[in-house]
């Protein structure tokens, strides 16, 4: 389940190092305020469809909003030099 996660970091740092400018990875890269923008946008997006209906059965809709949301902030920390493994290291030192 969390290797998709490794492997979508890995996709996202060999985007941070191409020149494939027609990638949407690389342009979200390369303009944090559309980075930035995705971010907030998918966040919005995924909070709306939630609450539309607590209950709703459209629970597709929401994992598709909610993918969104992380693929989006996992390009906006790789752009800003912010390390999943620094993140994930300061969750660890959460834990109680």
């Amino acid at each position: 389940m969390f290797k998709t996660l490794e492997e979508l970091i890995v996709v996202i740092r060999k985007r941070k190092e191409s020149s494939v400018e027609d990638s949407y990875t690389k342009k979200l890269l390369s303009d944090k305020n559309l980075s930035v923008g995705k971010v907030k946008e998918e966040i919005g997006e995924l909070i709306d469809e939630i609450d539309k209906d607590p209950k709703s059965f459209f629970y597709s809709k929401r994992v598709h909003e909610a993918a969104d949301v992380i693929y989006h902030l996992m390009v906006y920390l790789e752009a800003n030099n912010i390390m999943i493994e620094d993140v994930m290291d300061e969750l660890k030192k959460r834990q109680k």
